[in-house]
């Protein structure tokens, strides 16, 4: 969990920055060494600044598979706390 608040931490804090060398990088209009400038510019930047190297977890405990995007909780504490009628909007099924 740590780990992953660090990784979020510096993707928050270089987002705004890899924005605008990105547009720069990928805009056809400049020249080539303007783009190559930025190249370098982004391959300068920490690798855990990326996005793309993130993974949604569960907020309670972490875990990296079966996450409900709704309620962002794994499918396991999410059945949990629907049975101690915790989670709003969620009623089990009786009959």
């Amino acid at each position: 969990m740590l780990r992953d608040a660090k990784r979020r931490k510096v993707v928050k804090e270089y987002a705004k920055l890899r924005l605008q060398i990105n547009a720069v990088r990928y805009n056809t209009l400049l020249p080539k060494e303007i783009q190559e400038i930025a190249q370098k510019e982004i391959e300068a930047l920490p690798s855990d600044s990326c996005t793309t190297k993130l993974h949604k977890r569960c907020i309670l405990t972490s875990r990296p598979r079966g996450r409900y995007r709704k309620y962002r909780m794994s499918r396991i504490i999410w059945r949990h706390m629907a049975d101690l009628n915790q989670v709003s909007g969620v009623e089990r099924a009786m009959w």
